[in-house]
């Protein structure tokens, strides 16, 4: 006669209970996953489009120096203005110039330093910004030339050829999203400073060395 099946051998082989979280999590985690991959490739999409951006065109319409005065001892006192053009060539990616600051070099000595005032917006929808530079030396600060240069300065009766460098943090507006600072450096070279009584002026267009 057989053995009648315990009670405990009849739980031990009964098949175990689906289990109505488990599906609830599964759900759960599918959801995630989706909505993760959405948003890393919307990430992925503005990246793109902030850090591959067309590259801004600058160039320099207009100069003149004032207070131009090269002392005994080879130190010089002058003021620069430039009129400086910023075109944005991106049609969905506007800008943020927190900072710019300038120098005028001539044959590689700097002549001068300036820097703009107040951080400006260069909107998407309005491509061209023109700033006004002013690049000098104060009282307390003259720039003390080498001989080669200063003498060359003193014997110019026309045009000198200053090259202009900026160095800037922007930012990226796409949107509501904005960018990191990132650094900007702009070199116009050859820009003409005109002393003689009938001003003339070539328009130099600069090289955007960094992006």
């Amino acid at each position: 006669m057989e053995n009648p099946t315990t009670t405990e051998d009849h739980q031990q082989t009964k098949p175990p209970r689906t289990r109505p979280e488990r599906h609830i999590l599964i759900i759960w985690l599918a959801t995630l996953l989706l909505v993760l991959t959405v948003a890393v490739g919307l990430v992925v999409l503005m990246v793109r489009l902030v850090l591959h951006p067309k590259r801004l065109v600058f160039s320099v319409e207009d100069s003149s120096v004032q207070h131009f005065h090269i002392s005994n001892d080879n130190h010089l006192k002058a003021s620069f203005n430039f009129t400086l053009r910023s075109y944005n060539p991106n049609s969905r990616l506007s800008i943020y110039y927190d900072s710019i600051e300038f120098e005028v070099y001539y044959r590689n000595q700097t002549l001068a330093f300036g820097a703009v005032d107040h951080p400006f917006f260069q909107h998407r929808k309005h491509k061209v910004t023109r700033l006004n530079l002013t690049a000098t030396t104060t009282a307390t600060m003259f720039i003390s030339l080498p001989s080669s240069v200063s003498g060359d300065l003193r014997n110019q009766k026309k045009v000198v050829e200053v090259d202009l460098k900026l160095n800037g943090r922007i930012r990226f507006k796409v949107g509501v999203w904005k960018s990191s600072h990132r650094t900007l450096t702009v070199v116009c070279p050859d820009v003409w400073i005109d002393f003689s009584e009938f001003k003339t002026f070539h328009q130099s267009n600069c090289d955007v060395k960094h992006f």
